[in-house]
């Protein structure tokens, strides 16, 4: 199975977000840190925000945070979202499926209880637990020196 670039770059923003929730994020910022073209990035936001996801605001001051606590958001659900249109196969697809097995076939069966597997798996992990305690992500997701929060292990000069 393989993850979409859109779901990869989906879960760079969150956990951006998260790690920044103090603060409105700018698309810039994400991009930056989260090695993401700003173009695809704006069609990703858009679509965690419709979501639930992400709370963006427009305008001079505007940004985009979290929607709700990282705690709450469960990463097999973010990622059936993004990955449920995407068919795992030709036989999943509603459109342009031209297999004469589907209907017989017990690879479309193992395939299907695989990715069932595959989402049972990331169930009990929320975002917070990719985030929480994570000093490493959490340095190079860090907002940048001087707009008002250190970074961790940053000591203060005297």
């Amino acid at each position: 199975m393989r993850v979409t670039k859109r779901t990869n770059i989906a879960m760079r923003v969150l956990m951006f977000c998260a790690a920044n929730t103090q603060r409105l994020v700018t698309k810039t910022e994400i991009a930056e840190r989260c090695n993401a073209s700003e173009n695809h990035l704006a069609q990703i936001i858009n679509q965690l925000g419709q979501l639930g996801y992400l709370h963006t605001q427009r305008g001079r001051n505007g940004g985009l945070s979290l929607a709700r606590p990282a705690s709450e958001i469960v990463i097999g659900e973010v990622f059936r979202a993004l990955e449920a249109p995407v068919p795992l196969a030709e036989c999943f697809a509603d459109v342009d499926n031209t297999c004469p097995l589907t209907e017989m076939c017990k690879l479309r069966t193992a395939l299907r209880d695989a990715a069932d597997a595959f989402y049972a798996t990331l169930d009990p992990i929320t975002l917070d637990a990719l985030v929480c305690d994570n000093v490493p992500l959490l340095e190079l997701l860090a907002m940048p020196a001087g707009c008002g929060r250190m970074r961790p292990n940053t000591a203060l000069a005297s």
